[in-house]
C-alpha cells in the first residue's frame, strides 16, 4: 500500500483522483482548509486533514506530509485576487516541495496547465496574468529540486466524462480535458517511473492513457 497527500483535496479533480487511489488499496490523506469538506473527503475513502497551507510555515507543512510516499499538488486560489494567487499558486506550492523534501518525500505531482513556463507571452493586463506567473514560478523551482517531480499540463478543463485516451505532446493542439481524464493521468503516472522529471502536456484524445504514458521518454 501506499500513502499518498493530495493537497487541495477538495479540488474536482482531487476528489476523483482520491477515489482511484483509495479503490485500488491506497491510503489517502486529502487537505483541505475547509472543515465542511471533510464529508466529501471520507466519501472518497481518503482521510480529510484540515491543513492550511496557504497559511502554514514549511516545517508545519512537513509534519502534515511526513509518512507519507507520494504528494500531489492540486490546489489553487481559484481566480482569487493575484495576491492571493501568488500567495497560493507560487509561494504555498513551493513551502509544500520544499515541505516534501524535508519530510523525505521525493514523488511529488504537480497538477499545472498546458503551456506553463515562464515566457508565457501573457500581458500584465490579462486577467490570468497572475496565475500564469505563479504556476511558471512554481513549476520551474520544482524542477530545480531533488525530488522525483511529474508535471501535468492539461488544457482546458471539464467536467466531461473520462474517455480514458488522451493525447500527448508540446505540441498537442489545446482543445478540452476531463478534469476525470486529468485524475486517470495523475494517479497513472505516481507508479510510472518513467514519468519523473517530465513535464506532461495533453488534452482529451485517442490514445489510450497508459499507452501514452508508457511512450513517455
Amino acid at each position: 500500500m501506499t500513502k499518498i497527500a493530495i493537497i487541495g483535496g477538495h479540488g474536482k479533480i482531487a476528489l476523483q483522483l482520491a477515489r482511484l487511489l483509495t479503490t485500488v488499496g491506497n491510503e489517502v490523506s486529502s487537505l483541505i482548509r475547509n472543515p465542511a469538506h471533510s464529508a466529501d473527503i471520507s466519501a472518497t475513502g481518503a482521510t480529510p486533514v484540515l491543513a492550511d497551507v496557504e497559511n502554514l510555515s514549511t516545517d508545519h507543512i512537513a509534519a502534515v506530509l511526513a509518512g507519507h510516499d507520494a504528494v500531489v499538488w492540486s490546489a489553487g486560489a481559484g481566480g482569487g485576487s493575484p495576491e492571493r494567487t501568488y500567495a497560493v499558486d507560487r509561494d504555498a506550492a513551493i513551502r509544500s516541495m520544499d515541505a516534501a523534501a524535508q519530510a523525505g518525500i521525493y514523488r511529488y505531482v504537480m497538477v499545472s496547465y498546458l503551456g506553463s513556463r515562464a515566457d508565457h507571452g501573457a500581458s500584465p493586463d490579462d486577467g490570468m496574468f497572475a496565475y500564469y506567473e505563479a504556476k511558471a514560478a512554481a513549476d520551474d523551482y520544482l524542477r530545480a529540486t531533488s525530488l522525483n517531480w511529474t508535471i501535468l499540463g492539461p488544457s482546458a478543463l471539464t467536467l466531461n466524462a473520462a474517455t480514458g485516451s488522451i493525447a500527448v505532446g508540446s505540441d498537442v493542439a489545446r482543445g478540452d480535458t476531463s478534469r476525470e481524464n486529468v485524475a486517470l493521468v495523475a494517479a497513472a503516472v505516481l507508479s510510472s517511473d518513467n514519468t519523473v522529471g517530465k513535464f506532461i502536456e495533453f488534452t482529451d484524445g485517442d490514445q489510450p492513457i497508459n499507452v501514452a504514458l508508457a511512450e513517455i521518454r
